[in-house]
């Protein structure tokens, strides 16, 4: 999720679809990994990708978005912060990673013991497949992209985010 969001406008939601409810904010701080993608330029050709989000002093969440360019032999990273659009307990927030611009992030599926999400912009172009580990079980996964065909998402051109065979450390 890399420059997730960047120039897709405000918080919107694609029509048709909605938030989660009884969303809490405390359980879904921390690492998430990139299961799967649409593709954007600010994520191509990217692997290894997360997502750690933590809470600001001022009640916004601080977002570090990683990935690793093997053509380039490099980290990429983006600093961020998101805020909620509207109810805190409905998991729709808005993301910047450039001053006043902001893109939608809508948690539209969870499961209940957060080790799976799956998150949208504004538009059914963005889409993103989110676990608290590395992998999900195929059975999960499967499932998950057979709602993103449901939720008429383009399923049969998600990017499956290499996340084994780690690339070299930071420095």
């Amino acid at each position: 999720m890399l420059g997730l969001l960047v120039g897709c406008g405000g918080g919107g939601m694609p029509s048709g679809l909605t938030p989660v409810t009884g969303f809490q904010l405390d359980r879904y701080l921390g690492t998430w990994y990139e299961i799967a993608r649409l593709d954007h330029s600010f994520e191509r050709g990217l692997t290894h990708v997360s997502a750690a989000y933590s809470l600001n002093g001022d009640g916004t969440v601080r977002v570090v978005n990683r990935g690793y360019d093997p053509a380039k032999r490099e980290w990429r990273q983006a600093v961020g912060r998101a805020k909620f659009v509207g109810d805190p307990a409905t998991g729709r927030l808005k993301v910047s990673f450039f001053g006043p611009f902001y893109g939608g992030y809508n948690i539209i599926a969870l499961d209940p013991d957060y080790g799976h999400a799956v998150v949208c912009g504004p538009t059914r172009g963005y889409f993103w497949i989110l676990a608290r580990e590395p992998r999900l079980p195929d059975e999960v996964l499967a499932g998950l992209v057979e709602q993103a065909k449901r939720w008429n998402f383009a399923a049969d051109e998600l990017i499956f985010v290499q996340q084994d065979n780690p690339p070299p450390a930071e420095p």
